[in-house]
């Protein structure tokens, strides 16, 4: 099983690490085009002279096309630009150097709150129209505050990188700060802390952080205080911006579709004439290793978890190399502690790593079934640490874990933003050159660094224990979570005059233009091959899906016998156990999963190997008894605390609210029928499900459509699909009625909402286009959203607010979802009703519509800023049964829509009256 408490971990890391990971290779160093030099100086490097830096079998094929442009303004602003033709798309990622680590005494949200004021206004661009052209961009925008750094983020059309600058330049130089506008954006972010405050995995991490850091600024967490808030006024803020905000205390980092020197240009345009600042003297981070400790704390999570956390050294300390490196050993899947899980001692084990810029910790986890022995657990938690901490970690998997680190950073011109992170993590966090430096760091960690480096660190006098208890107490589960996106702006209510230089940019829609479209081809044993070629690195990723449906597929008794199908992939073949299958991975190296959905990350020429793994395990599963009578238990024990968590009973209130009784889609798996498994039934369920004539493989990547068909036919084109092919597809449904259920969950602060109905209409039918432009308008559009405008705006109703059409082949439905304080959650539904309403009973405006087009529009060909995206966007397609082209059909509609047809849209299908009303939390205000 995965756990939901690493993913909360990873998120409190940053938004940052969850863009990085997007470029589809999970690590804490993802791959970067190692394209760097070594000054920061205004000179042009060419691969070539890049290439002389270091050993050639490291220099990644990318440096082959690509040339990067370093520059520092005379103001002092770094600016590197990394070309990536993936798509027509461009990033830009600002990074102050400064984060809540240089926060006034007793003010430690300071940099957090100037984080929001940064999206309310500045001279030249106020509010609305910030609000304005991030709506006609169609991009994605936010931002994130760490400890050191602050980042500003925006994935655009590449055409629009000037405005993208002259936005970030006005930014830096005239910060409105007003004392209005902070008190209206101090609600907001006080909401956000009550709402993270609600996660114990938060509340957990926070403590563990005050202890580690002791004496340090990074003792408070980057995310602030309400009472630090309270005190906070714009005065201090702007004291902040005035000292920090500087070209000289900055670094910006362009990626995408661009020529650098002309970007260079726009750049100095932009920025040139904004002054450098003094900046003042930064706190030293030394934190003192801390004496033991033992903590515990309730939670509502289905699982418990057994955790040991230890320092461990920042992004810049000289041995981070050797401490990523042991992070990754650690949590190996051919390591000692994820050994717990198939022997049967915990339902999840691994091993995260936290580095800040000055300091960092490490954490072991292991997860033991709601009433399971949490003493044991933790010992066993121990024994493994301290086994390794005497007698070192094996050297092949040190070897395998450099070799990993190294491929990996091939992946990273797969992903714009992922590229324009990973520069930024390199400069700005490590102060690094480039990401490239990375390799030579590697290459030189030995075993015995990594051995000398565990003794030190995984030592049990410094370790800080807890047990995170799950209680069946109605309190909010892990569904919920922290962090997240932020929310920013404030919506405009009337039509904005946009600054010259942004009308002249933003205000001309052209007609779309058709996308490239894939080679598609169809074995004979009926498998379907995407392959759609991108030679941004020297990389090929496959992705692929069964077409499966367990609430149709599973045998009456059965229920849950998919997922131990799918838990079982990952212990062997019936070439390879468990081990060696991990090892022949790490050779090559490859990153690959197996199951209903299916995936291989891999170099170029390792193509053939990966595919060849790839299919060894998804055709040819062990599945050793062995392993089957302890995944049966894990997944029983498992699913006993799932059943009695709020976030699962809120999501079956959901769908027992809109469906009919008995729809195969409120089956759900028990304990019982879990345990009543045999690996027969396993099998017998394997063999009726995974079949090649419902099977879609996509292959993105510096591939031809020959080759890959040639691998994939070798690989796969055996297999034969028996008996009868299978109904997938859940039946219709007829259309709902209105409800109103409560889901308790007593130590929220705020109550999550979901008012939601059944469609007429799946997405076979056109009018399911307009249905998404309207919704661009309703709820869709984040900041230019009448919902956001009218409950987060107008009345504060709310913190967050969206609305969403969901669809699959058989059924549609329609969703309202918002998180309100109790006395606010029927005022915030009467609010949505009426704004849902108004959409039937008029005609959007033409600022509306315009609004609306521009932004879905512009945002198409960021689905394609990814290989991961591209190849994700095909197989959701396919799952839909829609065309491959159906984006470009999307495009037509919208372009051509009037505002008659979204409102006719509707009223013919959206039904107001007809909504559910599903709550999680305290007992809310009707």
């Amino acid at each position: 099983m995965s756990s939901p408490f690493f993913t909360l971990f990873r998120k409190m890391q940053s938004d940052r690490l969850a863009r990085v990971r997007a470029s589809g290779v999970s690590s804490v160093v993802l791959g970067a085009a190692i394209l760097g030099g070594t000054a920061l100086s205004s000179v042009l490097y060419t691969p070539a002279a890049v290439a002389q830096q270091m050993p050639s079998a490291q220099v990644p094929a990318a440096l082959s096309s690509a040339q990067v442009v370093r520059a520092t303004l005379p103001n002092g602003l770094k600016v590197v630009i990394v070309p990536d033709r993936l798509a027509p798309v461009v990033t830009t990622e600002i990074n102050y150097l400064v984060g809540s680590a240089e926060a006034p005494e007793g003010f430690p949200g300071t940099a957090h709150a100037l984080e929001h004021m940064m999206f309310r206004g500045s001279a030249g661009l106020d509010k609305d129209q910030l609000a304005a052209v991030g709506t006609r961009l169609g991009g994605s925008y936010n931002a994130d505050t760490t400890e050191d750094v602050t980042q500003y983020f925006y994935t655009a059309p590449a055409q629009d990188l000037p405005v993208l600058l002259k936005m970030e330049a006005l930014r830096m130089k005239g910060l409105t700060l007003s004392e209005a506008d902070w008190n209206k954006e101090r609600g907001a972010i006080e909401q956000e802390v009550a709402r993270d405050l609600s996660s114990p995995a938060y509340l957990y991490l926070q403590q563990l952080q005050s202890i580690l850091f002791a004496g340090t600024p990074y003792a408070h967490d980057a995310l602030g205080t309400r009472a630090s808030f309270d005190k906070t006024d714009a005065a201090l803020l702007r004291s902040f911006y005035e000292k920090w905000y500087a070209p000289n205390n900055a670094v910006l980092v362009i990626a995408g579709d661009v020529n650098p020197v002309t970007a260079l240009d726009q750049v100095r345009e932009a920025f040139g004439a904004i002054p450098r600042k003094t900046l003042p003297e930064r706190h030293k981070i030394t934190p003192v290793p801390p004496p033991a400790k033992t903590l515990s704390f309730p939670t509502d999570y289905p699982v418990g978890f057994a955790t040991l956390a230890f320092p461990m050294p920042g992004r810049t300390a000289e041995n981070f190399a050797v401490a990523d490196i042991l992070s990754d050993v650690l949590g190996s899947q051919r390591g000692a502690l994820y050994a717990l899980v198939p022997e049967g001692k915990a339902l999840f084990a691994g091993f995260e790593y936290a580095p800040k810029k000055s300091a960092g910790f490490g954490l072991a986890l292991a997860a033991f079934p709601k009433g399971g022995d949490s003493a044991k657990v933790m010992g066993d938690l121990r024994d493994v640490l301290e086994h390794i901490r005497k007698n070192g970690v094996p050297a092949e998997l040190v070897e395998a874990a450099k070799k990993r680190e190294i491929a990996q950073l091939q992946f990273s011109a797969n992903s714009v933003s992922g590229l324009a992170a990973q520069w930024s993590t390199a400069l700005a966090f490590q102060n690094l050159d480039s990401p490239g430096d990375m390799v030579a760091a590697y290459q030189a960690v030995t075993p015995e660094a990594v051995n000398r480096l565990a003794a030190s660190l995984l030592d049990p006098a410094h370790a800080v224990a807890a047990v995170l208890l799950p209680e069946s107490s109605g309190k909010p589960v892990a569904g919920k979570g922290f962090g997240g996106a932020e929310s920013f702006a404030s919506t405009p209510d009337k039509p904005v005059k946009l600054p010259d230089w942004a009308e002249k940019a933003l205000s001309h829609l052209e007609e779309p233009k058709p996308t490239p479209q894939p080679v598609v081809s169809m074995l004979p044993n009926g498998l379907k091959l995407i392959v759609l070629p991108s030679h941004v690195s020297h990389t090929v990723q496959l992705s692929g899906q069964i077409r499966q449906n367990a609430a149709m597929q599973e045998p009456a008794g059965k229920e849950g016998v998919e997922s131990v199908v799918e838990a079982l992939f990952s212990y062997g073949t019936t070439t390879h156990d468990r081990l060696a299958f991990q090892k022949a991975l790490d050779d090559i190296p490859a990153w690959e999963s197996a199951g209903g959905d299916f995936s291989l990350q891999v170099l170029t020429p390792d193509f053939e190997k990966g595919v060849a793994l790839l299919a060894e395990n998804e055709l040819h599963p062990a599945f050793p008894e062995k392993a089957f009578q302890v995944v049966r238990m894990q997944s029983a024990q498992a699913q006993a605390g799932t059943l009695v968590s709020p976030g699962f009973l809120f999501g079956k209130a959901i769908k027992t609210a809109i469906l009919p009784a008995k729809d195969p889609a409120l089956r759900e798996a028990t304990p019982v029928s879990i345990m009543s498994l045999s690996r027969d039934d396993v099998v017998n369920y394997y063999h009726a499900a995974w079949r090649p004539d419902l099977t879609t493989i996509v292959v993105t990547g510096d591939i031809t459509p020959e080759k890959a068909r040639t691998v994939v036919e070798q690989a796969f084109g055996g297999w034969k699909a028996e008996g009868p092919k299978p109904v997938v597809d859940l039946p219709s449904v007829p259309l709902s009625t209105t409800s109103r259920v409560n889901v308790p969950d007593k130590s929220s602060v705020q109550d999550s909402v979901v008012l939601a109905e059944t469609l007429g209409l799946t997405p076979s039918h056109p009018d399911h286009f307009l249905l998404q432009l309207g919704n661009e308008v309703l709820g869709g559009g984040l900041f230019s959203s009448r919902l956001y405008r009218d409950l987060r705006v107008k009345t504060g109703y709310v913190y967050s607010v969206g609305s969403s059409f969901e669809w699959s082949r058989t059924r549609g439905t329609y969703s309202i979802e918002y998180g309100a304080d109790p006395d606010k959650v029927g005022k915030a539904r009467v609010a949505a009703l009426q704004d849902l309403k108004a959409m039937q009973a008029a005609q959007p405006t033409e600022e509306e519509l315009s609004l609306a087009k521009a932004s879905l529009l512009r945002s198409l060909p960021l689905r394609r800023a990814s290989l991961s995206g591209i190849a994700a966007q095909y197989l959701a397609l396919e799952e839909l049964g829609l065309p491959l082209d159906n984006t470009d059909r999307a495009a037509q509609v919208y372009y051509k829509a009037t505002g008659a047809d979204v409102q006719a849209a509707f009223r013919k299908w959206v039904r107001p009256d007809d909504l559910a009303q599903i709550v999680k939390g305290p007992t809310p205000n009707w």
